[in-house]
């Protein structure tokens, strides 16, 4: 079957692309970066545009047998982007192409209390829902709860609060009850009902099986991580004037966010997973995998300049060969590292590819990093958003006439505006004395002896910027498409059974 997506580039559609493909299904998405946003996933048709431009839809449903409806937002920055125009006249435009071509197939991404919740959010998707209604076309409409996985807005925001802060605010007392679905559960979810021909015309509520609230979060985040950051409780009434000056303080949550939080959001429909027979992830172990699955920050999105800092150092009588001492730096990467390498309960602790480190840095809480390269005599360590630095770390051993030479290169900027700051002042500092020792330990386990670290720093321009964020941007997407590819062997493989 050919679907068309629309959006697909927040955390369902990111969890809805790889399990449509698994299923044997050609997509052909549809966003503002549909070119870059399809990289991660290979023979996915891509098309550019907006949903707010009818124009930029005319044609894109074309020879497509279903239409997943994906694109909204959740929080508006006027004068462009609106609840009005993204999430009602953008579901009108994406519902008119769809009955221009003649889909067989409409399944609209609602939102749980969408029927009743009194948010400008909500109210938006009820209109659109009425839209899908009048539509004429063989349309389901599901409602997922709060949906939580690598990169969601609200979940992850409090898992990488927990890792970093010594704080954590809790708003009305942290009590109001919500139910939460797992990304990918929800992706089977939308992909079962594009598949079956008995759900037109109806509305699926789609939550996980587990209600939790923000403090019950908060301490089973504290269990995952180790930690137990103080909670601070917020008003609602100090919340909300917080929310007023957003358009001076940047904030995680605005009014509507406050407004849908003041009206808990739990199961009143049908229930998706009991309708479809499908199996939802419990809480608990959907929060490890969050926990493992934060996605990388890449340099793009920071903040400043791209800087690349260069550290090695030329070892003569070294007992190993570039490859072995790779090796070991591989087995031992928590005894070189001068800082805390494995700070949460159960955190790897050898360097694989794929692996997500946790490092516990002084005054700032754990951050992590992912393995996205593990070669002989290569590896490169990727930042994980929370990370006060985005960007990647390289390392490598060489063979040289002298002996073997180790040496460490970042190339990373600031992750904002307060990291920036930080890095400014004493961060900096910090970090090349991180890397420095690093190497001293490297010679030191060589067995060898050097005349030294040596030390290069340079702010790259802005051509060799876009260069080394390209060069992240295709680790990150490889990663991506590698993971895609084992669901799709491993669906394929449950299908033969």
């Amino acid at each position: 079957m050919r679907i068309l997506v629309t959006g697909g580039t927040g955390v369902i559609g990111e969890g809805a692309i790889p399990e449509l493909i698994a299923r044997g299904h050609q997509i052909r998405l549809f966003s503002r970066h549909a070119e870059e946003d399809s990289r991660q996933w290979p023979g996915t048709e891509a098309t550019t545009g907006s949903v707010t431009d009818a124009e930029s839809l005319r044609g894109v449903a074309g020879e497509c047998d279903a239409v997943l409806h994906i694109a909204g937002i959740a929080q508006e920055d006027p004068p462009d982007i609106t609840f009005t125009a993204v999430n009602v006249e953008g579901t009108r435009w994406v519902i008119e192409e769809a009955q221009r071509a003649g889909a067989h197939r409409f399944i609209y991404v609602s939102s749980l209390g969408a029927d009743v919740g009194e948010s400008d959010y909500h109210r938006s998707k009820r209109e659109a829902e009425e839209l899908v209604r009048a539509s004429g076309l063989r349309w389901t409409i599901v409602r997922p709860g709060n949906v939580y996985g690598p990169g969601d807005e609200v979940i992850s925001t409090i898992l990488k609060m927990v890792r970093t802060l010594p704080a954590v605010p809790v708003i009305d007392g942290g009590e109001q009850e919500f139910q939460p679905v797992w990304h990918e559960d929800l992706a089977k979810i939308l992909a079962a009902t594009i598949e079956r021909d008995d759900l037109d015309g109806k509305t699926l509520e789609a939550v996980g099986p587990d209600t939790t609230t923000t403090n019950d979060l908060l301490t089973r985040f504290g269990r995952i991580t180790g930690r137990e950051p103080a909670r601070i409780p917020v008003p609602m009434a100090l919340a909300q004037l917080a929310t007023s000056l957003s358009s001076i303080i940047e904030l995680p949550i605005d009014d509507n966010k406050l407004t849908m939080l003041k009206e808990e959001n739990l199961l009143r429909g049908k229930d998706a997973s009991t309708v479809l027979g499908i199996m939802t992830t419990p809480l608990d172990v959907g929060l490890e995998a969050l926990a493992e699955a934060i996605p990388e920050a890449v340099p793009e999105e920071g903040f400043g300049s791209l800087e690349h800092k260069h550290f090695h150092a030329d070892i003569s009588g070294s007992r190993h060969s570039p490859a072995t001492l790779m090796s070991l730096f591989k087995e031992r990467v928590t005894d070189v590292m001068p800082i805390e390498f494995a700070a949460e309960p159960d955190a790897p602790t050898r360097v694989e590819k794929g692996a997500t480190m946790t490092a516990a840095l002084p005054m700032r809480g754990h951050v992590q990093i992912r393995v996205v390269i593990a070669e002989p005599s290569r590896v490169v360590f990727a930042t994980i958003e929370g990370h006060p630095l985005s960007g990647i770390v390289e390392f490598t051993t060489t063979e040289t006439t002298a002996g073997v030479r180790f040496a460490v290169d970042t190339y990373t900027r600031a992750s904002n505006v307060f990291d920036w700051f930080a890095l400014k002042t004493v961060g900096a500092l910090a970090q090349t004395k991180n890397w420095q020792t690093v190497v001293q330990r490297m010679i030191e386990a060589s067995g060898g002896t050097s005349d030294g670290v040596h030390y290069e720093r340079q702010t790259l321009s802005d051509d060799e910027a876009e260069s080394v964020e390209r060069r992240v941007r295709s680790m990150v997407d490889a990663r991506k498409q590698e993971e895609t590819a084992e669901a799709t062997a491993s669906e394929r493989a449950d299908q033969a059974r």
